[in-house]
């Protein structure tokens, strides 16, 4: 059974203004913006990260979830981390086996959707996806439109590496993770709780911004550190040591 990390959401109030900051600190390009995302009361822009995906949203109109996400979580930040399988029969009977509720349950001939309850799970909106014929990673990705590798750019940032997950329990949280993708709860080198997937590993840290529970960070391979903190001071990103924060999310340089 293969599951990888494959697209990460933000949620902001201007959605302009956060694309912006991901090109310029970044050097993404938007590969495609789904009009079907209206139907919800959002517009969105999608960045392809090599073969992974980084989507930014924004509400559109007024009482939506997202802006009441957005009113609950103080502001910019993580919003949902989909999840890429080849089995997604399987998924579906696991998250029926937990009681867990499903958001949204969908199939299309060729793309499957299973997203679940955040009060079920924890964490975040968790996704999990099956692309039929999208075995091989640079092959499609129906989320990210039709032509997404033409905006593949790695001159600055290569991959994701871990999605950060924050709670005032992240020992629970790591476990209910755990149970839904059935794999094991390991320690990363700080000692925090982590479920590691085939690309990437989820880790699970308390909150300490005050701001709750949810998708608090990225860690993300860079291959042009000096051009990613030049461009984020002039943007006038706040700058941590080894994190920029950008879009409500902490993003961790990793080394290439």
């Amino acid at each position: 059974m293969s599951l990888r990390l494959r697209q990460m959401v933000l949620i902001a109030r201007n959605l302009a203004s956060v694309v912006d900051d991901l090109h310029e600190v970044f050097g993404l390009e938007v590969a495609f913006r789904d009009p079907a995302v209206k139907a919800f009361g959002l517009e969105n822009a999608v960045f392809p990260v090599e073969n992974q995906f980084l989507e930014v949203v924004a509400p559109i109109r007024e009482g939506t979830a997202g802006e009441r996400y957005l009113e609950r979580r103080k502001g910019d930040g993580g919003y949902m981390v989909i999840l890429q399988c080849d089995d997604h029969a399987r998924r579906k009977q696991r998250v029926t086996e937990l009681g867990i509720r499903k958001v949204m349950d969908h199939e299309e001939h060729d793309f499957h959707i299973l997203q679940l309850h955040p009060r079920d799970t924890g964490g975040s909106l968790l996704e999990i996806d099956q692309q039929v014929g999208g075995e091989q990673l640079d092959g499609p990705w129906m989320p990210a439109g039709r032509d997404w590798q033409r905006a593949v750019h790695t001159d600055v940032v290569r991959t994701i590496a871990a999605a950060e997950l924050q709670s005032p329990e992240p020992e629970a949280l790591a476990a209910r993770w755990s149970e839904i993708v059935q794999l094991p709860v390991e320690r990363d080198a700080n000692g925090h709780p982590t479920v590691r997937v085939d690309n990437a590993m989820l880790r699970f840290v308390p909150d300490t911004d005050g701001r709750g529970e949810g998708l608090g960070g990225l860690d993300i391979r860079v291959a042009n550190r000096a051009r990613l903190l030049d461009a984020a001071k002039r943007r006038g990103c706040q700058i941590d040591n080894d994190v920029v924060h950008v879009g409500g999310i902490r993003f961790r340089l990793l080394d290439a």
